[in-house]
């Protein structure tokens, strides 16, 4: 049976990834993730992208597995699900997570939440309640279109509050576009250290919110006292 092309957009990156292997590499062929980056230049994660496959039934070896492989290729070893197919290739949210994978999701995440960015065994805010630091699945939109499910660290509240949500790559896109320069440019810098600094303004904040009521209200009394000042 005809499989579609591999370069057909209609098509998600997973899916694509998948026809890539099927019609170019061949069972039983080795490739070299930059061959794999070389024909999808446009996808920056297609590494994550075709590993996505194994989640069904896709085996795809790397130097882990197969000693004979170098350290930048991996072997297709065999064809799992068709999931180019209608009603196919849909995320599972039911696969295992092993521990070799949890180990490597955490140290991908730098050891904190990717939601909230608190450290294992570090105290909430507003309590004396320790994070506890787990693995969630998080079903994402991508930009062209698919569906796929991401792996993600989280913080004991935060994966109680975020079950149900879906990252959307799409809306973040568009989002950017709508900011202006100079919010951009703050942005960027975020985005290029991987977590978001705050000002002491925004800390200060932070602390008086886990402050109790009458304590709160003192500082509202001294920050009233100095607006009526300013007046």
């Amino acid at each position: 049976m005809d499989v579609p092309s591999w370069k057909d957009e209609k098509y998600g990156t997973m899916k694509r990834a998948g026809l890539w292997l099927v019609s170019v590499v061949g069972v039983g062929g080795v490739f070299t993730k930059g061959e794999l980056r070389e024909a999808f230049p446009e996808t920056s994660q297609i590494d994550r992208r075709m590993r996505d496959l194994r989640d069904h039934g896709w085996q795809i070896d790397t130097s882990r597995e197969d000693a004979s492989l170098g350290a930048s290729e991996q072997r297709f070893v065999a064809q799992g699900e068709p999931v180019w197919e209608p009603g196919k290739g849909r995320a599972k949210l039911g696969a295992a997570i092993t521990v070799t994978r949890r180990r490597e999701v955490l140290a991908r995440d730098g050891y904190m939440c990717r939601s909230c960015g608190i450290a294992p065994g570090q105290p909430f805010a507003d309590s004396y309640e320790s994070a506890q630091l787990d693995i969630a699945r998080r079903e994402v939109r991508l930009a062209d279109g698919g569906v796929t499910v991401e792996l993600v660290t989280e913080c004991n509240r935060c994966r109680v509050g975020g079950r149900g949500l879906t990252a959307d790559v799409a809306g973040v896109l568009a989002g950017i576009d709508r900011i202006g320069a100079f919010e951009r440019k703050i942005l960027t810098g975020w985005v290029a250290s991987d977590r978001r600094e705050f000002s002491a303004v925004e800390r200060l904040w932070a602390d008086y919110r886990t402050l109790p009521e009458e304590s709160r209200l003192k500082i509202r009394e001294i920050l009233g006292g100095e607006a009526c000042g300013l007046q």
